[in-house]
C-alpha cells in the first residue's frame, strides 16, 4: 500500500458472492471492504466458488484494492468457560481460515472473547489455547485482534490486555490489531482530546508495527460508556474533526480503514466521499 491515497472502504453482505462486494466496494468509491465469513450470529458457511474467489482476486489486483478483511461472527467466545462453546469458535474459525486461502493475503479479525465471570487470566489463557491451536506458519491470513469497549466481561478493552494475548501466543508474526475508535472511545480512550498520548500508549504496550488496520466509527456515547454502540461519521459522541485529525495522522494515515456505521450502501458512499475529501487536510 502507500499513503499518497487514503485506502477505505465499509462494510459488505457476502451474500451475493466475492465477485459481486468487489463491484459493490468500487460503486461506492471504495478500494477495500469488510465482510462476514458467514451469517454474524454463526452457524454453516455457504460453499465457496473457486472461479468467483478467483475473479474478485484479478478485480482486487486490476483496481490496486488494500488488503480486505474477514470478520469472524460475533458470536465467537475462545474465552468462554463452556467446552462446548470453545470448540465451535476453534470450529468456525479453523475452516474461516482455511478458506481464505482463496483470498491470499486477505485480514481476519475477531472479537477476543468474554472471560463470562472466569475472571481475566482465566480467559487469556483459553484465547491464547484457541489461537496456538488454530494459528500455523503457513497460513496467509493475518489474524487481527480487534480492541473492544469493555461492555461486561469482554476481553481487549486495554492496550494491556492484547498485549497480553500477543506476547504469549507461539506464532505472534501471524497476528495483529485492529482498533475500532468506537471501542477505544467507550472503552476511555480519549480519541478525541488526546490521540498523540492514545498512540504513544499504543506504541509503548503493543507497537504500532502491529496496527493493521482500523475501523473508523463514530460513537452514540460518551467516553468510558463501555456499551459499544456505533454512530454515522460526524453524528456521534467522537465528531467529524476527531475522526479527521485521526484519518489524516502521520502515523496512521497509511491504514485501511472500513467503516462499521449504521448505514445502506448510499449512506457509505456518502461517508467515503466526505472522508476522501477530508483526508490530506
Amino acid at each position: 500500500m502507500t499513503d499518497q491515497i487514503m485506502h477505505i472502504g465499509c462494510h459488505l453482505s457476502s451474500a451475493k458472492g466475492f465477485l459481486a462486494m468487489g463491484r459493490e466496494a468500487l460503486s461506492i468509491g471504495a478500494d477495500t471492504f469488510q465482510f462476514f465469513t458467514r451469517n454474524p450470529r454463526g452457524g454453516r458457511a455457504k460453499a465457496i466458488d473457486p472461479e468467483d474467489a478467483a475473479a474478485l482476486r484479478q478485480l482486487l489486483t486490476e483496481n490496486h484494492f488494500a488488503p480486505i478483511m474477514a470478520h469472524a461472527p460475533y458470536t465467537l467466545n475462545p474465552a468462554s468457560g463452556d467446552e462446548r462453546v470453545r470448540r465451535f469458535a476453534f470450529e468456525v474459525m479453523a475452516d474461516d481460515l482455511a478458506r481464505l486461502e482463496y483470498l491470499p493475503g486477505a485480514f481476519y479479525n475477531f472479537h477476543p472473547g468474554s472471560h463470562v465471570g472466569q475472571g481475566l487470566e482465566t480467559g487469556l489463557t483459553l484465547i491464547v489455547e484457541l489461537l496456538d491451536a488454530i494459528i500455523t506458519p503457513a497460513q496467509s491470513a493475518p489474524v487481527l485482534l480487534e480492541t473492544m469497549a469493555g461492555k461486561g466481561s469482554e476481553i481487549g478493552r486495554t492496550f494491556e490486555e492484547i498485549r497480553a494475548i500477543l506476547e504469549r501466543v507461539k506464532l505472534p508474526e501471524r497476528l495483529g490489531v485492529c482498533l475500532d475508535t468506537c471501542h477505544l472511545h467507550e472503552a476511555g480512550y480519549d480519541l478525541i482530546g488526546d490521540l498523540e498520548g492514545v498512540l504513544n500508549h499504543f506504541d509503548q504496550v503493543i507497537g504500532l508495527g502491529r496496527l493493521r488496520a482500523i475501523h473508523l466509527n463514530d460513537s452514540l456515547n460518551p467516553a468510558g460508556a463501555r456499551k459499544d454502540r456505533h454512530a454515522k461519521i460526524g453524528q456521534g459522541q467522537i465528531g467529524l474533526p476527531a475522526l479527521v485529525r485521526l484519518i489524516n495522522h502521520p502515523r496512521l494515515r497509511h491504514l485501511p480503514f472500513f467503516l462499521e456505521t449504521p448505514n445502506e450502501l448510499p449512506g457509505y458512499a456518502d461517508e467515503i466521499r466526505l472522508l476522501r475529501q477530508a483526508w490530506g487536510q
